[in-house]
């Protein structure tokens, strides 16, 4: 038994001016215990996924189950084996972060001492035992995040969606919400992460499927995408975005990105004088080369046709040296 699958999906809304088709036949299986990353731009159809799986918006067509339950006709069986923490935190500002961690428990039908012990273990496990008795508005985004992630295991849920959690967060909080999310995954929690974000989908996941304008573009593991690529991904950077057309004309299979003109070769830096000749010869201006293994971006780049341009400089910088979120309150996912 698959822990999530995804069958044909589709979503589309109509208004009395158009009619979108958000989610046109995404398709995917997720095993017990996995990191499953959906990775994609912003509109790519990622969130319009994450909600149809969680019963909070209807499925236009196709199938979903989540441990085998049937997402639209056993919505309050599937509802008792997830947690959810979508892009919008919403919880109540003026409450402590104790008195959340309680009340949800108590939604969820738990004794007063059952709520209170399940208080301190949440608290304790997303490190917020010191500012629990604070009340939410004052907290920091990042903190925000990590009560909103444990609000979401109040139930102690077998499959965990956490939709963009770290979007905005500043390179430590993101990290420290990485951190939470491979230790939940350590202790049996399936989990399916969405994102917009190369280094958090290569940080995390076992599995990624790379969706674009509501179609699957790509799936498999980071390995598996990189190999995809095939070679080194040599990257020439020109003074003007007229002369990288030019050069484009010049070597076969080149791709290219604004000022920039990517090549994939076995062997990149033996082929980098060859090429450097080429452009020489076409009196054409180079102003940077390297040659490097294949990226996540490289993979994002080759299936479709663009970049992720989502992380700011010190983001990006802080992830390289780095290598290698009330969403579990019945009352706001028991209707539909």
């Amino acid at each position: 038994m698959k822990a999530v699958e995804a069958i044909n999906l589709h979503k589309t809304f109509t208004t009395k001016k158009e009619t979108v088709e958000a989610v046109k036949g995404v398709s995917f299986e997720v095993e017990k215990g996995e990191i499953f990353s959906i990775l994609g731009p912003n509109g790519a159809g990622k969130s319009t996924t994450i909600l149809m799986l969680t019963t909070l918006l209807g499925i236009t067509n196709g199938k979903a189950s989540i441990m085998g339950l049937d997402v639209e006709k056993q919505d309050k069986e599937v509802r008792k084996k997830i947690g959810v923490a979508l892009q919008d935190t919403g919880v109540d500002a003026l409450l402590t972060g104790r008195e959340l961690f309680y009340t949800t428990g108590r939604l969820w039908g738990l004794s007063k001492e059952q709520s209170n012990e399940r208080t301190e273990e949440l608290l304790e496990l997303v490190g917020l035992t010191e500012s629990a008795d604070r009340r939410v508005k004052t907290y920091s985004g990042g903190m925000k995040r990590r009560l909103d992630l444990g609000l979401s295991l109040v139930n102690e849920p077998e499959v965990l969606f956490l939709d963009e959690p770290t979007t905005g967060l500043d390179p430590r909080s993101r990290r420290v919400i990485w951190d939470e999310i491979k230790r939940l995954n350590k202790n049996g929690v399936t989990i399916i992460l969405s994102t917009q974000y190369l280094e958090e989908a290569d940080e995390l996941s076992d599995r990624i499927l790379i969706i674009d304008k509501g179609v699957v573009v790509t799936e498999g593991t980071s390995d598996e995408l990189k190999s995809r690529v095939g070679g080194d991904v040599v990257t020439f950077t020109f003074q003007k975005e007229e002369s990288v057309q030019i050069a484009k004309t010049l070597i076969e299979n080149a791709e290219v990105n604004e000022k920039e003109l990517r090549i994939t070769v076995k062997n990149g830096a033996e082929h980098i004088p060859i090429f450097m000749n080429t452009f020489t010869q076409s009196n054409l201006n180079v102003k940077s080369v390297s040659a490097n293994k294949p990226t996540l971006d490289d993979v994002f780049l080759k299936v479709t046709g663009s970049r992720l341009e989502n992380e700011t400089p010190a983001e990006s910088k802080q992830s390289k040296q780095s290598k290698r979120p009330s969403r579990g309150r019945p009352g706001r996912r028991g209707s539909r």
